[in-house]
């Protein structure tokens, strides 16, 4: 058993840059998203008998870090509103033409990734950014692949939309000739 500890331990320290990646876009704040990045840590630790070895690592991470988010989610209904992470900027950069368009562009797509429904963000997240198959997000999510690809879907869209993105009508040619 001490050896699937160290096991663990070793995985999850490796794997600590895309579990707070996923809990900063989860939860939009710094701060908040280390809180919860360490709280699935020591729920992992404490649990670690139950990762089953050959199995997904990253998939019981962001399941674990996932249901710790909800449950922040439903106190927090109760105890008030929460400071957004575009309220305090702690980055600081060079100036320069090319920064501030890269800057432009990055806050207008988290923007309208922000403005995506809860589960189109999700499964956006989950397929996008980390990578992960539309099987694996479904088990994450506890949701069927196909309700997986029509989030994917609808979100993709609807972040086409708000980036000004719109989609041609006449991709294929008319029938008889070309325009």
């Amino acid at each position: 058993m001490r050896g699937d500890e160290v096991q663990v331990s070793d995985r999850l320290i490796a794997f600590l840059p895309n579990l707070r990646r996923f809990a900063i876009s989860l939860c939009r704040s710094r701060d908040l998203a280390d809180d919860l990045v360490q709280a699935a840590c020591e729920r992992a630790l404490a649990s670690q008998d139950r990762f089953e070895p050959g199995t997904r690592f990253d998939a019981w991470m962001f399941r674990i870090l996932r249901n710790l988010w909800i449950d922040h989610v439903r106190r927090a209904k109760t105890t008030g509103p929460q400071q957004d992470i575009d309220d305090t900027p702690d980055i600081t950069g060079s100036s320069g033409e090319r920064d501030a368009e890269a800057r432009l562009t990055l806050k207008s797509v988290a923007l309208a990734i922000d403005q995506l429904p809860d589960d189109q963000r999700e499964v956006l997240l989950l397929v996008c950014v980390e990578d992960l198959s539309y099987k694996e997000a479904a088990e994450i999510l506890s949701i069927p692949i196909g309700t997986v690809m029509s989030r994917l879907s609808r979100a993709r869209k609807n972040l086409a939309d708000a980036a000004g993105i719109n989609s041609r009508t006449d991709r294929s040619p008319e029938k008889g000739g070309n325009k």
